[in-house]
C-alpha cells in the first residue's frame, strides 16, 4: 500500500460471519489483498481442493476464478477506499506508471501526478469515493485484466456525485495493480446494476510468450488501432466503430448515461451522433501500446485529433485509452472497453 493510503490496521473489511469485536471476523485490507492473491494462485494453477482422482478443473473454471479474484481485489480497494479520502483510496490500487486522461486535454502520467492531480480536484479531499465493478475480465496468462463499474462521490455538503469507471491490471509481484484509469461523471446514477458476464479467454492457461513474440503482439495492436482510424475516415466513425468493437464491449458514456453503453452497433450510434455519415471528426493512433504476454488482452493510449477546427481555431487534442481482446493470437482484435 502507497505511503499516503490509510494504514492496513486502520482499515477493516468484514467476511461473511464476522461481527465487530470478533478479531478474525475481520482481515485488514493487506491480508485480503494476500488472500485474493492466494486465490489467484490456485486458480492460475487449475488446483482444485477435491479428493485424490477427482476430474481436473476446466480451463473455463479456472480463468473464471481469475476474473473473479481480480473482481473481489478491485472491491476491497473500494471498501478501504470508503474510510478515507479519495485521493488516498484511489492511490493505492495505482501502480508507479499508472496513466489517466485528466482535465486540459492531457494525461496526468505516474503516480506522483495522478496523486497531485486528485488532490487539486475541487473537495477530494474532503470526500469520500466508493465504487462497485460491474464487470472484469482477464487475459489468458493470467497477468492482465480489466474491470468497469460505478462510483459515488460523497461530497463535504452530503451531496453526492455519480461517476462511471474504467481500470486496466498489470499483476507485478503477485500484486494487482492499475495502470490505465479513466472516470466519467453522469447526472444520475444507476437505478439498479446487474452483473455482466466475464470477459474471458478464448484460450484460458496459455503462457506468457518471450519478449520478441510479445513485441509482435504488441504491434498487431498498434496496427489494429491505426487501422481502425483509418476505417474511419473511409467509412464514417459509425460504421468504424460497430465493425472493430465485440458485440459485448461497452463505452463510459457521456453525462446522460446513468449506465454504460453495451453493444459494438448502440456504441458506433453514440459516438458518430451529430457526424455527417460516412464521415469521421477525428483521426487517432497510439503513443503507448500494453499488451499480455500470452497477446489477447491489450490497451492503447494516446490521443484523439479533431479533423477540424472547433470554433476558436483550434485543434485540441482529446486522451483516449481503449482495451481490446482477441480469442487467440491468430484472430482479429475487436476493443471491449473504453
Amino acid at each position: 500500500m502507497r505511503a499516503d493510503a490509510q494504514p492496513a490496521a486502520a482499515i477493516a473489511i468484514q467476511l461473511p460471519g464476522g461481527r465487530p469485536g470478533a478479531g478474525r471476523g475481520f482481515l485488514n485490507l493487506t491480508e485480503g489483498l494476500m488472500l485474493q492473491t492466494m486465490l489467484f494462485t490456485l486458480a492460475l494453477g487449475g488446483l482444485a481442493l477435491s479428493a485424490p482422482g477427482a476430474a481436473a478443473t476446466p480451463p473455463a473454471a479456472t480463468a473464471q476464478a481469475a476474473v473473479d479474484a481480480l473482481l473481489a481485489t478491485d472491491r476491497d480497494f473500494a471498501r478501504a477506499s470508503a474510510a478515507t479520502d479519495p485521493v488516498s483510496g484511489l492511490s493505492a490500487m495505482f501502480a508507479d506508471d499508472v496513466v489517466m486522461p485528466v482535465r486540459g486535454n492531457r494525461f496526468a502520467r505516474g503516480l506522483d501526478e495522478v496523486r497531485d492531480y486528485l488532490r487539486s480536484t475541487p473537495d477530494y479531499p474532503k470526500s469520500q469515493i466508493e465504487w462497485t465493478p460491474q464487470r472484469g475480465g482477464i487475459s489468458a496468462d493470467g497477468q492482465h485484466g480489466f474491470t468497469f463499474g460505478y462510483m459515488t462521490l460523497h461530497k463535504p455538503d452530503a451531496s453526492t456525485q455519480p461517476l462511471k469507471y474504467l481500470a486496466y491490471w498489470v499483476r507485478r509481484d503477485g500484486k494487482w495493480r492499475v495502470v490505465a484509469y479513466k472516470r466519467s461523471v453522469s447526472r444520475a446514477a444507476p437505478q439498479s446494476i446487474a452483473p455482466m458476464p466475464s470477459a474471458l479467454p478464448g484460450t484460458p492457461g496459455a503462457t506468457a510468450a518471450d519478449a520478441a513474440r510479445t513485441q509482435e503482439y504488441t504491434r498487431s495492436l498498434d496496427q489494429a488501432e491505426r487501422a481502425f482510424s483509418d476505417e474511419a475516415q473511409r467509412i464514417g466513425l459509425g460504421p468504424a466503430f460497430a465493425k472493430y468493437g465485440s458485440d459485448d464491449a461497452i463505452n463510459l458514456g457521456g453525462p446522460d448515461d446513468a449506465q454504460v453503453i453495451v453493444g459494438a452497433d448502440r456504441i458506433a450510434a453514440s459516438v458518430s451522433a451529430g457526424s455527417a455519415p460516412g464521415t469521421s471528426p477525428v483521426t487517432w493512433a497510439p503513443d503507448e501500446v500494453i499488451v499480455a504476454g500470452s497477446g489477447d488482452l491489450g490497451v492503447t493510449i494516446g490521443f484523439l485529433q479533431p479533423n477540424a477546427a472547433g470554433p476558436d481555431g483550434s485543434r485540441k487534442p482529446i486522451p483516449f485509452f481503449t482495451i481490446w481482446r482477441r480469442p487467440d493470437t491468430k484472430a482479429a482484435w475487436r476493443y471491449v472497453a473504453e
